[in-house]
């Protein structure tokens, strides 16, 4: 079996070891410039979980297979910080910049209507990228912000990653071998030459994102969603009593315009006092009527002088 590394590894040996990791280290936020210090070091010095950052190192070391990997030691918010840090390498750097070297390497003149259809397809491929990252990070990503906090939202579809991440490798695979195949290259061929291995190299990269993905956050949500499941609840009665003293709770404003309301005062007259509108205001009210149980102007005049919020002389009779 092949040695892993371990935190005590010093990070300038491992990264030696495969030029890969240099793009592990950048996404993970860490600054080049770290001496003979160990993993471990590093990663408390950048206040990164060392046992993500390894799982992540381990996982590339071993070829990246498509399994999925053991994940009880995983900080899940680690590894979604160092997840959406590579998306915004994807979509603001590497991407933009491949394009701009290829259309200087190919000419994208009207006469070479081939160049452009092959500029075109890059286009449509970035935007496929840029789609399905934007997907997670407004769905999975925040599916998981909510697990994190200790909540259950509504199923989400974690599991659609693996089959989009299909469709992108087969994109970029496509268009490499349509260079090889049948872009006939007459200048400019180093600078083309360069690009394409560029491309070769982001399919190699987005690759190795996408099985980290796949293999290693998804368990891990999975992980942390069952977890939250089987945390015990708290007794029927306690969150009873403890739902009625939230719902009994007036907010600042909703205490104005209880006394707004116990001095006689119309709903519009209130939104003028208060510079709401009226659709806020008849919010309010209806707030204040199910935090109360309380639904008439009159039952609501008995409640503000009670609890103090008006004076019997200011209750309009």
């Amino acid at each position: 079996m092949e040695k892993l590394f371990r935190g005590n590894d010093k990070l300038s040996d491992v990264i030696a070891t495969d030029y890969r990791f240099l793009w592990i280290v950048s996404r993970f936020g860490i600054s080049l410039g770290f001496g003979e210090k160990s993993i471990y070091d590093v990663c408390a010095e950048e206040k990164i979980d060392c046992n993500t950052f390894l799982a992540v190192i381990n996982y590339v070391k071993s070829g990246a297979e498509n399994t999925p990997q053991n994940v009880h030691n995983i900080s899940v918010e680690t590894l979604v910080k160092f997840l959406r840090q590579t998306h915004e390498y994807y979509l603001n750097y590497l991407l933009p910049n491949i394009r701009r070297r290829l259309l200087s390497s190919i000419d994208c003149s009207v006469k070479n209507e081939v160049a452009f259809l092959f500029l075109k397809f890059f286009d449509d491929y970035t935007q496929e990228v840029r789609t399905h990252m934007e997907f997670e990070s407004s769905t999975v990503f925040s599916f998981v912000d909510q697990l994190l906090k200790g909540d259950l939202p509504s199923p989400e579809s974690v599991h659609l990653m693996s089959k989009h991440h299909d469709k992108m490798e087969e994109r970029l695979g496509e268009l490499k071998n349509l260079f090889l195949q049948y872009y006939p290259q007459k200048e400019n061929n180093n600078e083309l030459m360069d690009v394409l291995l560029s491309i070769y190299g982001c399919e190699e990269d987005l690759t190795m994102h996408c099985l980290i993905e796949d293999n290693i956050f998804v368990p891990a949500v999975r992980r942390l969603e069952h977890a939250n499941k089987l945390r015990k609840p708290k007794k029927i009665m306690e969150v009873v009593e403890e739902t009625n003293e939230q719902d009994s709770d007036l907010s600042q404003r909703e205490k104005e315009i209880v006394t707004c309301v116990a001095k006689g005062m119309a709903n519009k007259e209130i939104a003028d006092k208060l510079c709401l509108s009226i659709n806020t205001v008849t919010t309010h009210r209806r707030n204040i009527a199910r935090k109360l149980r309380i639904h008439s102007s009159a039952g609501i005049t008995i409640y503000a002088i009670v609890n103090k919020l008006v004076t019997l002389e200011e209750v309009n009779m």
